[in-house]
């Protein structure tokens, strides 16, 4: 196992399964600040659930398709950053980020996904990391922003969460671009 810290008591670790607890309870504690663009806030309510999603993504990174990780501030779960998905033979990955609202202004999102998209491009070779998110997430699309990305355009309707059709735009950042 690694940390990474990527501000004072914060670090960035692995998110594993036998963290499920740790896991839920963070869930609910910010459901109410991210259930508006993440998925996963609707759908892991308790342990079992928090369980199933981090196997998920146990399974993904076992197969070089994906990772997730957890960003702890002063010893608590606040936050994540994940490889949504990962695929080294086209050299192309998507980040996502969740943060709970008390942990904000900081910059531990964009420090954490610098250092994951730096991975990308340094150690594994990818060419294109992607950033997915509602338009209506102006902090999101800032975040992007910040680490150099450029908004590609909007897919109209492409994505339902809580049984709404929702915009999605498409941010990316290529390896041989500055950041």
């Amino acid at each position: 196992m690694f940390a990474r810290t990527i501000a004072d008591g914060a670090e960035l670790r692995p998110l594993e399964p036998w963290q499920a607890a740790e896991f839920a309870e963070h869930a609910r504690r910010v459901r109410a600040d991210i259930e508006e663009y993440i998925p996963w806030a609707r759908t892991v309510v308790d342990e079992e659930t928090a369980r199933a999603l981090l196997q998920s993504y146990a399974e993904k990174q076992a197969a070089d398709r994906g990772r997730i990780y957890g960003i702890w501030v002063d010893g608590v779960l606040q936050g994540g950053a994940l490889f949504r998905t990962f695929d080294a033979v086209q050299g192309v990955c998507e980040v996502g980020v969740w943060l709970a609202a008390e942990a904000r202004g900081r910059g531990l999102v964009t420090t954490a996904v610098r250092h994951m998209i730096d991975w990308a491009f340094g150690t594994r070779g990818l060419h294109r990391v992607e950033w997915l998110c509602d338009p209506r997430n102006t902090a999101s699309a800032a975040v992007a922003t910040r680490l150099g990305m450029t908004c590609e355009g909007v897919l109209r309707q492409a994505f339902v969460l809580g049984g709404e059709r929702r915009d999605v735009q498409v941010w990316a950042v290529l390896a041989d671009e500055p950041a």
